[in-house]
């Protein structure tokens, strides 16, 4: 049983530190006053959200953020 717990425990430290450089690597959401100014232009990226770097970006956040919190569990109730 300590094995697995060091095991996941060395998962876990791994998980954090890949969330913490993908959400770190993302681009603001906010664009500020100007953005506000100019209005939000639909243009090709943002109607191919999902294709591009940034939905790539948002899907590997959150599939790490579950597996933080699943693993966040197991490893309280071991």
């Amino acid at each position: 049983m300590d094995i697995l717990k060091v095991a996941l425990t060395i998962v876990y430290v791994l998980i954090c530190l890949a969330l913490v450089v993908v959400v770190l690597g993302q681009e603001s959401k906010s664009e500020g006053f100007s953005g506000s100014i100019s209005g939000m232009a639909e243009t090709y990226w943002g109607k191919n959200k999902g294709r591009s770097m940034e939905g790539t970006m948002e899907r590997i956040t959150k599939i790490l953020a579950a597996a933080f919190l699943v693993l966040s569990v197991v490893l309280n109730l071991l």
